[in-house]
């Protein structure tokens, strides 16, 4: 939803916009829409970087005078390096974009409702992908600091909003459909933030504004019973929290403190009993854990129905300046030759505690939970009986389709180009799952003619050289404090 947020920043009146997302469309490769944009706005984490190269070289390409403006966690990371390829790079939040537009074009081109209120109202109206649920946002960033997140590294301070700035979002949007909240942590110090919200919720879901809805919330949410109850009571259908793992360790070691206070076990069933169905993730660190002990944290999970199953499991990703990537740094686990783009959850990038032959494999299995189907279909069914008078139907339906998309990933991303997602992963050549041999995808050959002075925007932006050092380009970055 960072394209519509970003598109409000631009006055409706004086300006045509177009968002394009590759999620749900596949890589933008229309000309006549690369050929359209006076200033094109591009945002991404650490592995999008090089894609935004690639579209970045597209449209000057077929339109020499246009501005490119580039933000987000790989800019904030990356701003000396990134200063060679794009115009701006805006290290700032959504506010430095109308600076940028007022520089460019001048003030009138700034949205309204920014200069008169002070905030910008997503243009919903232009997220096409936007059909069964509806996103709003209520505050910003976080107050933990966990090692691996681009926050931490950001050092970013956790902002709530003006509860009337999420009431204009509600009135843009009007009466439709589900929606669920894009704070980076629902949950909240302020108890009187927490209970506002909740007191706007519980007004708009009886005036018929939404459905139901759902929030990313940190695990101190669950420390008072009285925060599920009152979820319950204006409609929520499900939290996200950030379980990483069931082991206190590695909690530990991600410096996750929040997440010991109570027993994971423990958060989930008592959300799944107040009849909010429970979702999370699983990040497993191969440089700090065996893979035997990763295997026993698996099988807990699967068999154990009174918790839910993990939406996804991922890697331990060294996002670029957090805690965690200095850690590797410090001591060289980087593999060598690996490219920014191969930090994205599932591509090895560090030296494992096990053989790395071991760890590929380990990989590759917990890509599909090769093996493990027969025991999902039986958590799955178990979860039904004990869960079918606590949670609505649909509830269920939910959590059940998240642990499908478990052993079923290519159904998460087929958007509305399934066919030809289909055939590129038919004809892709099997991943090795380790950063420096894994092949580049179809989107480093340019999809038409280019300028030869953009032809290096798509070679892939390396992380580290043969040696498994950082490599010089950007070191600047990196080691500038």
């Amino acid at each position: 939803m960072t394209a519509a947020f970003l598109a409000g920043a631009f006055s409706s009146k004086l300006c045509d916009i177009i968002l394009y997302d590759e999620v749900s469309s596949g890589p933008l490769e229309d000309e006549r829409i690369l050929a359209f944009p006076d200033m094109l706005v591009l945002t991404g984490l650490n592995a999008a970087f090089d894609r935004m190269l690639h579209l970045s070289a597209y449209v000057r390409t077929k339109n020499p005078k246009a501005v490119v403006v580039a933000g987000g966690p790989a800019i904030r990371a990356l701003p000396t390096y990134s200063r060679n390829f794009f115009d701006y790079c805006c290290t700032g939040d959504i506010e430095q974009l109308h600076e940028t537009i007022e520089e460019v074009f001048g003030k009138a081109y700034v949205s309204e409702t920014f200069l008169e209120k002070g905030w910008v109202i997503p243009r919903f109206d232009l997220a096409y992908w936007m059909k069964m649920i509806a996103y709003v946002e209520s505050s910003r960033n976080c107050y933990f600091r966990c090692n691996y997140c681009s926050l931490t590294a950001e050092k970013a301070k956790y902002q709530p909003y003006e509860i009337n700035y999420l009431l204009d979002q509600f009135m843009a949007l009007g009466k439709q459909r589900n929606l669920h909240f894009l704070d980076n942590n629902f949950a909240s110090f302020n108890q009187r933030f927490l209970l506002d919200r909740f007191e706007l919720l519980s007004d708009l879901w009886k005036k018929g504004y939404f459905k139901r809805w759902g929030a990313e919330v940190t695990s101190d949410f669950f420390l008072k019973d009285r925060n599920l109850e009152l979820a319950v009571r204006c409609g929520c259908a499900g939290l996200f929290s950030g379980v990483e793992s069931f082991n206190k360790q590695a909690l530990l070691n991600f410096k996750k403190y929040q997440n010991t206070s109570l027993p994971q076990v423990e958060i989930i069933r008592k959300c799944l009993n107040s009849g909010i169905p429970f979702y999370y993730g699983i990040v497993f660190d191969l440089t700090t854990r065996p893979i035997a002990e990763l295997k026993e944290e698996l099988e807990f999970i699967i068999a154990n129905p009174e918790i839910t199953l993990p939406s996804f499991i991922s890697l331990a990703i060294p996002l670029l300046g957090t805690p965690f990537f200095y850690e590797c740094l410090n001591q060289n686990l980087f593999l060598a030759n690996i490219r920014l783009r191969d930090l994205d959850g599932t591509t090895i990038t560090l030296k494992p505690l096990d053989p790395l032959r071991e760890a590929v494999q380990f990989v590759e299995k917990i890509q599909t939970l090769r093996g493990y189907k027969s025991k999902l279909v039986r958590h799955m069914k178990t979860f039904f009986k004990i869960y079918k008078k606590r949670l609505r139907l649909e509830n269920i339906a939910m959590v059940q389709y998240s642990a499908l998309l478990l052993s079923a990933p290519l159904l998460a991303t087929v958007g509305s180009d399934f066919g030809r997602l289909f055939l590129s992963c038919v004809n892709k050549k099997p991943r090795t799952f380790v950063g420096s041999t894994e092949t580049l995808d179809s989107a480093y050959q340019p999809a038409f003619r280019i300028d030869s002075r953009y032809q290096h925007y798509f070679e892939p932006t390396m992380l580290t050289d043969a040696d498994g050092n950082l490599c010089d380009a950007i070191q600047p970055d990196l080691f500038c404090n």
